[in-house]
């Protein structure tokens, strides 16, 4: 369905701020950005920033997919499909897609952004959290196991985790795009190994 004027116009100036901001993060940090400053560079009234992202935090995590992906794909899965499988599926399409749009070429000074705030810091725990309840309840929906769906959550998210490590160690500072490419080859065979793992560690 085509979005009308006025909503086309809302997700405009919401990615136009949710752009400036990042870029304001990544230069300065995220403690040094004020919410006052972010609207003065996007040129917008400071409740308009508010309007779209209810705190300074959902600015720099704008995208939720990272942490609510996992959960959709294994509601919108097979009734018979593996959930290792379909986890797997959906991590390797969000990294793929990651590096499609440009995500990549930034991902080590989003990374270290993150690791030079105790705000963001509570927050990615508190997202990483989210994501562990999110699907665990999917799970559940598909399997009256919950040990098991609780298990199964919290490995896929300590995977997450390595898997992000080990991109933190593949990927170069100012990544040529064929060395994005490379470090994206090297990211999918870890994902491999991990999933190999899980996959056999769960039964």
């Amino acid at each position: 369905m085509e979005l009308g004027r006025r909503e086309r116009k809302k997700q405009q100036t919401r990615q136009a701020i949710s752009d400036v901001a990042t870029g304001l993060f990544l230069e300065r940090g995220f403690d040094a950005v004020t919410v006052a400053e972010v609207a003065r560079a996007a040129d917008v009234a400071v409740q308009t920033v508010f309007n779209h992202f209810p705190a300074k935090e959902d600015l720099f995590f704008d995208e939720k997919g990272w942490w609510t992906g996992p959960a959709r794909a294994i509601r919108e899965a097979p009734a018979d499909a593996d959930p290792v499988e379909v986890l797997e599926a959906q991590y390797l399409q969000e990294t793929r897609e990651r590096l499609e749009v440009g995500h990549l070429a930034t991902w080590k000074q989003f990374v270290r952004t993150i690791e030079g705030s105790p705000a963001l810091l509570a927050r990615r725990r508190q997202t990483a959290d989210e994501l562990e309840r999110s699907l665990t309840a999917a799970l559940d929906e598909r399997s009256p196991e919950h040990l098991k769906n609780r298990l199964t959550a919290a490995l896929y998210a300590a995977a997450q985790k390595v898997l992000e490590e080990r991109l933190m160690t593949v990927l170069p500072d100012d990544a040529s795009p064929s060395e994005l490419e490379q470090a994206q080859r090297d990211l999918e065979q870890a994902v491999a190994e991990v999933f190999a793992v899980l996959r056999r560690g769960l039964g």
